[in-house]
């Protein structure tokens, strides 16, 4: 195995053990659909159509992970969720 394909491998590893953690959206009957698109595209980066589709799955089959990633990029943005009144967890 060369050197250079070594370092793709441990790159590789490294990439699927970051995309372990993920943010859960949860259904609840108090925020509107348009707070929880305006929040997604704030606290995750979701563009428009990408945090509309996470609202509709989240009302229709209680819950949605909207986010994959490191805990540590995770962490702020499901605070920022929860702030705003949403119910999210890091799973």
């Amino acid at each position: 195995m060369s050197t250079r394909e070594k370092t793709l491998e441990d790159v590789l590893l490294k990439e699927d053990v970051l995309k372990n953690n993920e943010i859960v959206l949860y259904n609840d009957d108090v925020n509107t659909f348009d707070h929880v698109i305006d929040t997604l595209i704030y606290a995750c980066d979701h563009m428009p159509e990408q945090a509309e589709q996470c609202a509709i799955i989240v009302h229709y089959k209680g819950k949605c992970t909207v986010k994959t990633g490191a805990y540590d990029d995770l962490k702020p943005r499901c605070s920022m969720l929860l702030e705003a009144g949403l119910s999210a967890e890091i799973i």
